[in-house]
């Protein structure tokens, strides 16, 4: 019984920090009433810059390369309170998993999927809404945390040294 204690306390310890590393976090932006919002794990870079994208690269390592998770950990979550244009994309209100297509690592595809509570290694081709070509720009500096940004106008992914845009406008 104390044995049993020990490895499950052991496994609780390793599990924690393995999240920790990839903290859970939520942009939400409220446009015309309507809240966007994206809840996502965000890995670091650690040391990994220039090692992350591309098929030799550590996401080329995911099974469902070169589709991405644009995350860590859970698959990315996007809920929209209203119906929304993303890129000339029509998205009805609702709950969907944000995927990057990678295939051309510096220059993204953003995938908007209707299947939602799976892990992040778990990609449906048949349940895309869409997907629309990213805006690619540099961050100002590297960014070491991966991370969504919502303005009135735009949703942005930015991670290591690069940086795709969407244009977003609320219906």
């Amino acid at each position: 019984m104390l044995n049993t204690f020990r490895i499950a306390t052991i496994a609780l310890a390793f599990a924690s920090f393995a999240f920790a590393q990839s903290p859970a976090m939520t942009e939400s932006k409220t446009i015309n009433g309507k809240t966007v919002s994206i809840s996502y794990a965000s890995p670091r870079v650690n040391g990994r810059a220039g090692k992350l994208f591309g098929a030799d690269g550590q996401i080329g390592k995911d099974r469902n390369y070169p589709v991405w998770r644009a995350g860590a950990n859970s698959a990315t979550k996007l809920h929209l309170d209203g119906d929304i244009d993303l890129g000339g994309l029509a998205v009805p209100a609702g709950d969907y998993t944000l995927y990057v297509d990678l295939t051309t690592p510096d220059q993204w595809t953003l995938i908007v999927n209707k299947k939602t509570g799976q892990w992040g290694l778990s990609y449906d081709k048949t349940a895309d809404v869409g997907r629309v070509k990213m805006k690619m720009a540099k961050p100002a500096a590297m960014a070491e945390n991966l991370k969504y940004t919502l303005t009135d106008s735009s949703l942005t992914l930015e991670w290591e040294n690069l940086s795709g845009s969407v244009s977003l406008k609320v219906k």
